[in-house]
């Protein structure tokens, strides 16, 4: 309400009379405007609302193409690694230390050079027909990009030359609809990303979670340089001292030191997955999932799946040569822990970046099926007596470039739902 004096007589009586009106002009005209302004939006908002109820008969967006939660729900979606054009890495001290002392001399004659050309030719074949299988057995296989790994890099901390795309379990790890690139520790694999990124950006594109984890500069404080390594003896007695070629000076890890169970994941520190990578894992999926440090004794801890595989909901292989510390703790929860049987593996065969125990690094494509090493019977009679029907191949000469059946892929996309296996 406008309250108002009225001022008679003269001159001053009018100019009030004159202001009283001007300001009643303005509040009026104010009301109208805003009056019009409302009219005008409820108008315009009208037509709006129909054109937003118009687009509700637009197809609906597509089920995320990545989901996986665990290693044994039915494989659906898969990345396969590639053989072709692999480089054997060059000797720097994280290799030694991940190495054999009986294969040292390979890697300081062939190190920053190409694998034997014969038998990398036999390792190529091998995965094409791991592919087929894998189609036959109704999962969609992606590869990543063939690069040229001869290229020398530099960065300002380190020269190198690159090795390979085989092994998608190292660098990739599927936690639900998220896809996370390991900061791996290898100079050599420094650039090994880049073989995977097209297919990560379709991944996003489809509505994928994409998350890097910090590039490590991988600086010489990264590693204990003077690791005093001969002998398979002293590489028990540093590995039970907790000590590892690879520092707590920035984090790293590879993403095959983690096994994944649903809402809880195990890890292991190893010679090229540190404390602080593993810390880096636990808050970034916390709340949701948890992780487990669990350790093992193993003269050499270097990715998990070839030691602590869980094959299904609370049933675990664990390999009889590296028992795990905290086994009793599993057993308290009720899962099964079965031993793998020794592998068949002749010592002839060169495995230049792992051990014969890749007999038991296999891939689950449901609870009822397993790719499985068509020469390993023993394990396959293993698998039988779980009630798992095993698919065999041969992958023999893949083997020997690091990695069995699990190393050899990411599964992309599982058909399972996120649950609790482990109280």
């Amino acid at each position: 309400m406008l309250r108002v004096r009225c001022l008679r007589g003269g001159s001053r009586g009018a100019e009030a009379a004159h202001l009283i009106g001007a300001m009643l002009g303005r509040a009026v005209n104010g009301w109208v405007q805003r009056t019009l302004q409302s009219t005008s939006s409820a108008a315009a908002a009208q037509p709006q609302h129909v054109v937003e109820e118009e687009h509700v008969t637009e197809p609906v967006q597509q089920e995320c193409p990545v989901c996986s939660y665990n290693e044994w729900d039915p494989l659906e979606e898969v990345i396969v690694g590639r053989a072709e054009n692999a480089h054997v890495p060059p000797f720097t001290v994280e290799v030694k230390a991940n190495t054999y002392e009986k294969y040292w001399p390979f890697y300081q004659k062939y190190g920053g050079r190409s694998f034997p050309a014969d038998h990398l030719k036999k390792a190529v074949a091998e995965i094409e027909e791991m592919c087929n299988i894998l189609r036959h057995e109704g999962v969609v296989v992606k590869r990543p990009e063939p690069l040229d790994w001869s290229v020398e890099y530099k960065t300002p901390d380190f020269t190198s030359s690159g090795m390979y795309a085989a092994m998608p379990r190292d660098i990739l790890l599927v936690v639900g609809n998220e896809i996370i690139e390991a900061p791996m520790a290898w100079r050599a694999r420094f650039f090994e990303y880049r073989a995977y990124r097209p297919l990560i950006k379709e991944y996003f594109r489809k509505g994928a979670k994409w998350t890097t984890a910090p590039k490590p500069t991988m600086a010489d404080d990264l590693y204990d340089q003077d690791y005093p390594i001969r002998t398979v003896e002293d590489r028990h007695k540093l590995a039970a001292q907790g000590k590892f070629v690879t520092t707590e000076h920035e984090p790293c890890f590879d993403a095959a030191d983690f096994i994944r169970a649903g809402t809880d994941l195990f890890v292991q520190r190893s010679q090229v997955t540190n404390y602080m990578g593993i810390e880096w894992m636990r808050r970034h999926l916390a709340p949701t999932y948890k992780v487990h440090i669990i350790s093992f004794k193993d003269p050499n801890p270097m990715h998990i799946d070839a030691t602590f595989n869980i094959i299904g909901p609370g049933l675990v292989l664990s390999n009889p040569d590296r028992p795990c510390r905290q086994v009793d703790m599993f057993k308290k929860a009720g899962w099964t822990v079965v031993k793998p049987p020794i592998p068949l593996i002749p010592d002839d065969h060169p495995l230049w970046m792992s051990s014969k125990w890749l007999s038991m690094n296999v891939l689950m494509l449901d609870e009822k099926r397993v790719m499985v090493d068509a020469n390993e019977t023993t394990i396959q009679k293993m698998f039988e007596n779980l009630g798992i029907k095993t698919i065999k191949v041969n992958i023999r000469h893949a083997n020997s470039l690091g990695g069995g059946f699990h190393c050899w892929t990411t599964d992309v996309r599982r058909r399972g739902t996120l649950q609790s296996y482990f109280h």
